[in-house]
This record gives structure tokens, sequence and C-alpha cells, in this order.
């Protein structure tokens, strides 16, 4: 009988846990589709498009200000801009207010890939958050955190939404050999071809040798 309850406690834990493995696995397939839509519709990932999408709102004097914006920290923020530049989406240029600080802006280019930018689903989950009753939403907050900690990932530096993944590693391909190696191994393998038995006298010519003599 007291096994029962124990049975019970562990069914129910297991499918609490499938549903929370469920949701984040939603949740991140989510992410990942929507960029993916978002490259494909504007050539940019999902969080450039979201920092492209963040300016849009008005230039800013600092990193700290796009990563208020962003919802992000100074360096991983800093790292999609640099690639933004690279692509003239964004530019730096000093600014009106104060000449001795740098501006960061969207160029024309930029603008136009606003103008016809799907829904991001960061924009999505940031608004439905926002929805949340106040105290729903801190405690969404706390359990995340506890999560984090108790998987260990707390060190982890929070990048912006698969900017950082690096390239799928492949196996490196063995080269094919080339002529001068094949010539080389052929003639390392090649063995001298045995020198041909000198033939054994017939018995006409060994009695014509003896007549001779």
């Amino acid at each position: 009988m007291g096994s029962q309850p124990i049975a019970s406690e562990q069914k129910v834990a297991r499918r609490d846990a499938a549903l929370v493995m469920d949701a984040i696995r939603r949740l991140v397939r989510f992410l990942r589709l929507a960029s993916r839509a978002a490259e494909a519709h504007t050539g940019v990932s999902g969080a450039q498009l979201f920092v492209v999408q963040s300016l849009a709102e008005g230039p800013v004097s600092s990193m700290a200000e796009l990563a208020a914006r962003t919802l992000t920290d100074p360096s991983s923020v800093s790292t999609v801009v640099a690639r933004l530049v690279d692509r003239g989406l964004v530019a730096r240029h000093p600014s009106r207010e104060d000449r001795r600080r740098v501006e960061i802006a969207l160029t024309a280019k930029g603008r136009a890939v606003v103008e016809h930018a799907p829904e991001l689903a960061q924009h999505r989950i940031l608004a439905a958050i926002a929805k949340m009753p106040a105290a729903r939403r801190r405690s969404l907050a706390r359990t995340f955190e506890e999560l984090v900690r108790e998987i260990g990932a707390e060190t982890i530096e929070p990048k912006m939404f698969f900017e950082d993944e690096p390239p799928s590693t492949r196996e490196t391909k063995k080269k094919p050999a080339t002529k001068a190696t094949k010539t080389t191994k052929t003639a390392k393998t090649t063995k001298k071809a045995p020198a041909a038995k000198k033939k054994a006298a017939t018995p006409a010519a060994r009695r014509k040798a003896t007549t001779r003599g």
C-alpha cells in the first residue's frame, strides 16, 4: 500500500517533466523556424533583424542603450551590430548632440529591410509576457532562473538566438594521391621479376656435346 503513493507521484512527475520538455522543444523550434523565415525573407538572421527593428525606433548613442532595447548585453549586441555594419544596414557616425560620442543608426538599406520584414518570434514572446499579470510574470522569471541554475547553465553567456552557433563540423576527407605519390607507391610495391631460369639441356643436346668432345 505504501508504494502506491510513491509510484503515483513518480508518474505525475514524469508527466510534468514531459510537458515541460515539450514546451521547451516547441519554443526552441518556434524561434528557429521564425529565424529561418526571417532570413529567407530579408536576407538577415532573426537576431540581426531584431536589432534592425530596434534601431528603427531611433538611433542610439551607445551599445548599452541598444542592449537595453533588445533585452540583451552590450557584448552580444555589439557582435550583431558589427555584422550589420559590414552588410551596410547599420552605420556608426558622430552624434549630432555630442561629436565625441558615436551614434548607431540604420542606413537607407536597413530601413528598407524593416519595411518588408515579417513579424519576429521575439516580439510575439515579449508581447505574451507583457500581457501576463505581474505576479505570474515574476513567477515565470523565477522558474526559468531556477531551471537554469539546476542544470548548471547559469555561467553560459546568453547570446542572441542562434547568432553564435559555430558551423557544423565536417569530417576531413582524405585527399586523393597525386600522380607522383602513386608512382612512388607503385615503385615501392613492385617487386623485381625473378630472373629467367636457364633451360635444362635436353638428352639430345647432351649426346651431341659428348660426341664433340
